[in-house]
């Protein structure tokens, strides 16, 4: 066989993997779940089961690295979280 034919089943090769782990990820919506989850538990007060579902959620999108945004939106959530509890906890101790 000639070099080009090797070529593209190459390439034919390279698409259909790239196409199949699409088709995977795109059925393991872990990260948007657990976000999800984290949002219900935000709203509802319970502040510190959000920290833990947003990590959660976090180290599955990092593990994935295909939602770029979600890692950032999940990192801010984070950040003003741990600030509300450490601020919460702060207040009970000065009363």
């Amino acid at each position: 066989m000639e070099l080009y034919f090797y070529l593209y089943l190459g390439v034919a090769l390279m698409i259909a993997i790239l196409f199949a782990r699409f088709l995977i990820v795109k059925k393991k919506n872990i990260p948007i779940r657990l976000f999800s989850l984290a949002l219900k538990n935000e709203n509802s007060g319970h502040l510190e089961e959000a920290i833990i579902n947003y990590e959660s959620a976090l180290l599955e999108v990092e593990k994935i690295r295909f939602h770029s945004e979600l890692k950032k939106k999940i990192v801010e959530k984070l950040k003003v979280l741990k600030m509300m509890v450490e601020y919460d906890n702060n207040s009970h101790f000065t009363r």
